[in-house]
């Protein structure tokens, strides 16, 4: 793995404040990915920019490591889904926008 792709695994890696419990599992930080345009199929862009939780429960499945079902994302703390949520709205910005708001 380089270099760029470990700093952006680590970006897109959100520590969970409450950790999921799954059976024997406990989830306590979820990586996701940028989705691709697919993986969009059957959700509004609108509702997840708006942080719309289901439009959050149908993506989610797709583009977390290791892979949330809805009923784990319906379980989620507040806070928990807020930030993964913001992190996936922050993929549909430009590449350039973003890396100007971060050295602002």
């Amino acid at each position: 793995m380089t270099e760029n792709q470990t700093t952006a695994n680590d970006e897109n890696t959100v520590k969970l404040d409450q950790p999921l419990k799954r059976g024997e599992q406990n989830i306590e930080s979820v990586t996701l990915r940028k989705p691709r345009s697919g993986e969009l199929r059957g959700i509004k862009l609108t509702e997840l920019l708006n942080l719309d939780v289901v439009a959050l429960q149908l993506l989610m499945p797709r583009i977390t490591t290791p892979t949330l079902t809805a009923q784990d994302v319906a379980a989620l703390d507040p806070a928990d889904l807020t930030e993964l949520g913001v992190r996936v709205a922050s993929f549909f910005v430009r590449k350039s926008i973003r890396e100007e708001y971060q050295t602002a």
